[in-house]
């Protein structure tokens, strides 16, 4: 089922350049709008720092379980297996599950349990179901790996949400570091 699925979406590749441009970009581009928006929110909206500090330690903690999930099985990407409509060039790794699809679901869904954050976060939900889409889309990813993408992500973002008590003094802490760091910085340009 997983290698028809897949066929079936990147069957379509290849067949539209504003389709191909299109994927190219959310597959290859996307994270870069999730950290954008975190820089956002650390510079401008001072209130929801320790949400940004929340949500990269969960995309650690996923990234870091992908690690350890690529250690202990390898999965052959499509273009390994069987000739595929391939619009992006990658490495003949491990596809499962997916590095780039796993650190926007983190991202997201930690920024969608905040309540400050929330509804960027179901945004950024969509979005990220849109960007791994576009990985299966381009050839380099199976459904299944976005699936297992989307349950390590649940899982570290699970988890930093059931730490929070106890991370939320070590963030309170580097708030803390950051803001003198700033206002040193601040001191001594006005010198």
């Amino acid at each position: 089922m997983n290698h028809a699925l897949f066929t079936f979406i990147n069957g379509y590749a290849g067949k539209n350049v504003i389709v191909d441009t299109a994927a190219v970009a959310l597959a290859e581009y996307l994270p870069l709008i999730f950290i954008a928006f975190l820089g956002y929110l650390w510079f401008f909206r001072k209130e929801s720092r320790e949400e940004v500090l929340m949500t990269c330690v969960a995309a650690l903690f996923a990234l870091t379980m992908n690690v350890a999930i690529g250690l202990l099985y390898f999965h052959p990407r499509p273009f390994m297996d069987h000739p595929v409509n391939q619009l992006i060039a990658h490495a003949a790794e491990t596809s499962f599950p997916s590095d780039h699809a796993t650190f926007m679901l983190a991202l997201s869904l930690m920024l969608a349990i905040c309540r400050r954050t929330r509804t960027a976060g179901l945004l950024f939900v969509v979005l990220s179901f849109a960007g791994g889409f576009a990985r299966v889309f381009c050839g380099v990813h199976y459904p299944l790996d976005i699936a297992g993408s989307f349950l390590v992500a649940l899982l570290a973002s699970g988890l930093v949400r059931s730490l929070h008590s106890r991370l939320s003094s070590c963030s309170q802490a580097v708030l803390g570091k950051y803001d003198i760091i700033a206002a040193k910085l601040v001191i001594a340009r006005r010198q």
